[in-house]
């Protein structure tokens, strides 16, 4: 079953081995924790303090946004997040907001698959 649930999840950014790896093999732990994402706020509030020019804030959320992705083995998300927390790190607000859209598309695909998932469609 790890082997099939890993190969569905590799397309969305979801590294489910690592995840394994990092949950001691507990799969129901993982599935109960990587679900709760679906009610995570940080990309949304990311959004509103760029869209406020409030880096400060925007900072925090996508340096959130990059623990709990990569907490969660959500390589992608995390990735991305991490480009936007850096770059706002260092002041590169341009940079930050050229790299948004990126969080954006990796967070849409861990959605998509992790509804998927708690419906029983995956």
């Amino acid at each position: 079953m790890t082997a099939q649930l890993a190969d569905k999840l590799r397309p969305f950014g979801i590294d489910y081995v690592d995840a394994m790896d990092r949950f001691g093999d507990n799969a129901e732990l993982y599935e109960r924790l990587a679900l709760k994402y679906l009610d995570d706020g940080h990309l949304v509030a990311l959004q509103a303090a760029m869209e406020a020019k409030d880096y400060s804030e925007g900072y925090s959320q996508a340096h959130a946004l990059k623990g709990v992705a990569g907490n969660l083995s959500f390589k992608d998300l995390y990735e991305c997040a991490a480009l936007v927390s850096d770059a706002l790190y260092a002041g590169e607000y341009e940079a930050a907001a050229k790299h948004l859209p990126e969080v954006e598309r990796a967070h849409a695909l861990v959605v998509e698959v992790l509804e998927a998932w708690r419906d029983g469609t995956l």
